[in-house]
Parts: C-alpha cells; structure tokens; sequence
C-alpha cells in the first residue's frame, strides 16, 4: 500500500512539475501601463486570464513566451462609442477590431440598443466573440418599445414604463443611459423625459453618454442641454464623437471645449470622444426634416409623396448648402444603399448624375427623397476641418472611439474608422504629429475609459487585472483604410490578447474567441 501511494505521490510530482508555471510571458517589451506615466522595460506572466507577474526579469516556464524587444506592451484598447447591435454574429471573430487592439467595445450608443440587457448579454456570453462586450441602454429603443416613433410627449404612465426599463437594463449590468437626439424618435423628446431617465441610471452610479441634439449650428445649446442633464441628474456625462460639424462651424472647437472645461471647474463630471477623421457617418435621414421621419416607413414614404413635403424637404436642404457655402450634396457618400449596392461609395451629387437629372441641387435632394422612399441609406458625411480634428484631439479628457461596428470585410463602402481609428490616432497623431505623447495617447484609449464607465479589471497593466494586452511597434504602426478602400486592416499591432487568448499573432487573427459579456460592477 505504501508502495502504491509512493508511486502516485511521484506521480503527482512529476505532473505538477510538467505544468508550466504560466500560460504567457511577455519578455523584453516597453511596458506602457494606461497611466500615463512613460514606459519602462519588463516582463508580463499572464496565467488563467489575468495578469499575474510583473517584473523586471520573470523566470519560469511558460506555455508560449513572446518576445516584445523592441515593441511596445500596453493594456487592450477599449473602445467606448461602438455600434455592433445585429453585426456581431456576422463576424464573431470581430476582425476590424482586433487588429486596431481594441479588446473591449462599449456598444449600446446613441440611444440604440437591446432593451432586455440580461438577455442581449447572456447571448454575447454564449455566441463568444473575440471582443469582450458592455452595453448603455439605448434611450431610441426604450422609447420605441413604448410609445412606437410618435412625435409627442409621452403620458404620465408611458415615462413610467421608460423608467421601469431603464431601471431594469441597469440592474442587468448596462453601464449607463444612452441618447442620440437626432434620430427618431429620441429627436421628439423633451429635456424633461431625458432627465428623468438619466436620473434612474444615476442610481445605479452609471454615465449619461450623448449624441447630441445638434453637432453644427446650434451645437453650444446642445452642449448645455447635456451638462444640465449631467447637473441635475447627478450624473457622469460623456459625449459622444466630439466635432464641430459644416464647413460654416469649422473654428469653433475654441468655443466648445471651454464649455467643457468651464462645466469641469463648476464640478460637471463631463468627458467626451472622438474619432480621428474629418467625415462622419450615420444615415441619409437626417438630411430629412425630424417631423416627416415619425411613424414607420410606410408614413415616410407617404409623405414624401406629397407635393407640400417635398418643397418642404428641397428647401431645408438648399438651406443646409447655403449654410455650409456648398452648391452640391458632393460631401454625402453613400457607404451602403441596400435597394442598389451599386451605388456605394457614389455621392449624392454623382448619383443624381448618373440618372440623368441635372446638374443641380434641387435636383439632388429629390435623389434624395427617393433613396428615402427606398429605406434609405448609411452614408458618410464629409464636413469637419482637420483644425477642429487636432485641437479636440489634445484635449486631455478625450478617449479615443471608432463609432464603428463589427465589419464583414468587402461589404459596402464604409468609414474607414471601423478599421484604421486607434493605429492612426498612434501613427498620424502621436508620431507624425506629435500632438501628444505616446503615453498619454495609451492612457485616453486605456485606464481613461476604464475609469469612466467603471470597467475595475481592465484599463491598466497590474497584476490581477483581466489579461487584455496589445503589443505593436510603434515606429510603424499606421492605419491603412482610406475612404475611397476602407477595407484594409492596419500595420504594425504584432499581438492582441483578450483574457489571457492570444487572439491575433503576427499581425493575423488567430481564430480565437474569448470574449465575455461585461457587466456594471
């Protein structure tokens, strides 16, 4: 008996001593760690998902050793303004993210989201994509799910059902409350009903996060109406895609980021993002008039029908030019029309060329209207001054967002910032540039909005952390997606690891998926 027991003691031994003592470690890299303070060389033992070592020297075998001389080793980007709602089974893998480094995407922004959050992130848990995943509670589907896309206030009893929504999507894990005032039917709704919903996420200590009722013209009422909410409801704002939108507004970033600097000194918790491009992208309504976009599609298609509407329609956008000092619809470019896929990557301008109108705006807002008629199009939207891009970009309260989804490579002609966001921010912006250093760049896309919307394990290389890591180069990292060929991932990201996975080597997807659903904590 004693012999037998022995054996397996040796055998026991001998096993333990053939496990090696880590799954990873990280030799030789510049370690910038999502605080801001600058690098310094080391190595990193990550074992079951976490970070578990970190020294100057680690020793130990290891199941896979990656040697980082010369790269830099920094925590996975996380990427606060995404939009991945019915584009995550599409591609699970979430290629165009991986390889930019995001590990961790925010979704449920503009006021669009899943209504049952326990659910939507039960699945994400069980669909395993290779990104981890949070969520806001969207405002536009809460309030669709009650009161439909009706233009008017809501009853006593219709906020109440908002509320209860709201307040269960919290429960469920959601980080905060989302809105986007210029869709429909969040653009019908009152500072008042904001309000009173931003306050149910409070309670629950989460963000208000804000596509604002108006990102050009009327852009400082917009802004006000955001910190109010934040000042009342007691709530931590972030708003979203920070710019300064038409050619007539380029300049007033000045204006706007003191209204954000004077809201941080009265004590306002209010950050932003932004996205490094001078184009944005979202759908071709919003050349519409919000009060002819009510109702579903069918109502739409009715009224742009009628004579009345359609003057109606062609005037606000020959105001819309005029004010921009434009004489054509050519900075609207069609990302994906799906009546004629032919016609990505046309602007309006060209498009009304190529059915045979004339050379004319009036004539391209009709090209409008009947894309519109057809449901309409996501388009891009060129009309921001890279003065404006740059002066925003240096502000030390800005993290670094896509406002992108998960791509399927080759489909449509999308925003390049899907592929290219955090390797250009890195490679134009830090290194070319120089409008800040690397260091700090790492922080805005780390330990920043890890902060912000209380994700506690991730953000910042420490042992104990959640072992999301990115290793690039940072002499030749650079975005490769253009707007004319978005479909090009970027260079010089050699590893991404998502809890401990590595998930892209040598700059290619590794086909692993592990990610999880995040929850507020």
């Amino acid at each position: 008996m004693r012999c037998v027991m022995g054996v397996l003691i040796l055998l026991f031994i001998a096993s333990a001593r053939a496990q090696p003592a880590y799954d990873i470690v990280i030799k030789n890299g510049k370690i910038i760690d999502g605080t801001g303070n600058s690098w310094y060389y080391g190595d990193i033992a990550v074992k079951n998902g976490l970070i578990v070592r970190m020294a100057r020297n680690i020793s130990g075998e290891a199941a896979k050793t990656i040697n980082a001389e010369g790269l830099i080793v920094a925590p996975g980007f996380i990427d606060v303004h995404t939009h991945l709602e019915g584009d995550e089974i599409k591609n699970p893998e979430a290629t165009n993210f991986i390889l930019d480094g995001v590990t961790t995407c925010i979704t449920g922004n503009c006021g669009s989201s899943h209504t049952d959050i326990n659910k939507y992130l039960s699945w994400i848990d069980s669909l395993r994509l290779s990104i981890n995943v949070a969520t806001l509670i969207g405002h536009n589907d809460v309030r669709k799910a009650v009161m439909g896309r009706a233009n008017r206030e809501p009853t006593p009893e219709e906020l109440r059902q908002m509320k209860y929504l709201v307040d269960q999507a919290m429960k469920d894990g959601a980080l905060g409350f989302s809105t986007g005032l210029i869709y429909i039917p969040g653009a019908y709704s009152k500072t008042h009903e904001i309000l009173e919903l931003a306050r149910v996420a409070a309670r629950y200590q989460g963000v208000y996060a804000t596509h604002m009722r108006d990102e050009a013209d009327s852009i400082h009422f917009a802004i006000q109406e955001a910190l109010t909410i934040g000042k009342e409801a007691n709530i931590p704002v972030q708003i979203s895609h920070f710019k300064c939108s038409g050619q007539n507004n380029w300049g007033r970033s000045k204006e706007t980021l003191a209204m954000v600097e004077d809201a941080r000194r009265r004590g306002i918790e209010v950050t932003i993002d932004q996205y490094p491009y001078t184009a944005s992208s979202t759908s071709l309504s919003t050349l519409i008039p919000e009060e002819i976009l009510a109702d579903g599609q069918d109502s739409v298609k009715a009224r742009l029908q009628r004579p009345e509407i359609r003057k109606q329609v062609i005037r606000s956008i020959l105001e819309r030019l005029k004010k921009r000092k434009l004489k054509h619809l050519s900075y609207v470019v069609v990302a994906h029309y799906p009546h004629d896929t032919t016609l990505n990557g046309k602007s309006i301008e060209e498009i009304n060329r190529l059915k045979g109108r004339k050379h004319k705006a009036v004539h391209e807002a009709e090209t409008v209207m009947e894309m519109m008629m057809h449901g309409g199009a996501s388009c891009v939207f060129h009309g921001m001054g890279e003065e404006d891009v740059q002066r925003i970009m240096k502000y030390p309260f800005n993290m670094i967002a896509s406002d992108a989804s998960i791509r399927v490579y080759n489909a449509g002609v999308p925003h390049p910032r899907g592929y290219g966001t955090n390797a250009r921010v890195l490679g134009r912006y830090v290194r070319e540039l120089k409008l800040f250093s690397l260091e700090e760049a790492i922080r805005r896309m780390t330990s920043l909005p890890a902060q912000k919307f209380q994700l506690k394990d991730r953000g910042l290389l420490r042992e104990g952390m959640a072992a999301d890591i990115v290793i690039f180069n940072a002499d030749d990292i650079t975005d490769r997606a253009t707007f004319e060929k978005p479909h090009q991932y970027p260079a010089g990201i050699h590893y991404v690891i998502v809890n401990g996975i590595i998930t892209a080597e040598n700059g290619k997807h590794t086909g692993a998926r592990a990610g999880k659903a995040l929850r507020r904590m």
